[in-house]
């Protein structure tokens, strides 16, 4: 719940004079009272924080993906680790959010981490590979899919994950890709890292081989530091 109207005006218009290189896409995910004005002033790819699986209905408070596409939206998030943490969005109601975004031909970026007590017990591989399973590996096709990894035990903690931590997350899901559909297609999945990454992190974590990019949280509020954490890919 970032930024009030104006502010979101101006900030899309600062990042409006970002360049990315060819291969790069930049997607914004404004608020959902926001959208509709950045879609409109945005020539990066808009998208939204949340939606509803269900078509319609009586939600009061929620939004359809339908709602979403109608206000030129081009990518949703699934799986943050807010959503989860903070409003109980369990495996369950995370799958039926995929299969709506793929029912949508939407493409979506798929949030997996795990928490303090995961990683100091040394189960966190497990603990994210069988989030993919239980959410994404019943698709047939992942060519709609992005996948973030996110260490919630470095978000706004005071704990930083290391290079080499983010490294072996982002290797594991590869392979995990891999051991599930195909060597083919886990190298054809994006995977962003989400553990805090700023200007001063962003060109050693994406200089791992298994780093293809960020999911940027309060350094991408300022158009200066997001900038350069783009400019670092």
């Amino acid at each position: 719940m970032n930024l009030n109207l104006n502010e979101a005006k101006l900030l899309t218009e600062q990042l409006n004079n970002i360049e990315p290189k060819l291969e790069l896409e930049v997607h914004l995910y404004p608020s959902a009272l926001l959208v509709a004005n950045v879609a409109r002033l945005s020539k990066h790819i808009v998208g939204v924080q949340n939606f509803h699986p269900e078509e319609k209905g009586a939600f009061t408070g929620e939004n359809s993906i339908q709602q979403a596409i109608s206000f030129g939206v081009k990518s949703v998030l699934i799986g943050h680790s807010e959503r989860r943490q903070l409003f109980n969005e369990d495996d369950g109601f995370l799958k039926r959010k995929v299969d709506a975004a793929v029912a949508n031909k939407l493409p979506f970026i798929f949030c997996c981490g795990e928490p303090l007590e995961v990683r100091e017990g040394e189960t966190h591989v497990d603990f994210v590979v069988s989030q993919l399973k239980n959410v994404l590996f019943h698709l047939t096709d992942l060519s709609l899919v992005t996948i973030a990894y996110e260490p919630i035990w470095a978000i706004g903690t005071g704990r930083t994950a290391s290079v080499e931590q983010a490294e072996e997350m982002h290797a594991e899901i590869r392979k995990a890709i891999t051991e599930n559909y195909s060597e083919e297609i886990a190298e054809k999945v994006s995977i962003l890292y989400g553990g805090s990454c700023n200007e001063s992190n962003a060109k050693d974590l994406f200089a791992c081989p298994n780093v293809d990019g960020g999911l940027i949280g309060g350094a991408s509020l300022k158009a200066e530091s997001f900038a350069q954490i783009i400019a670092a890919i």
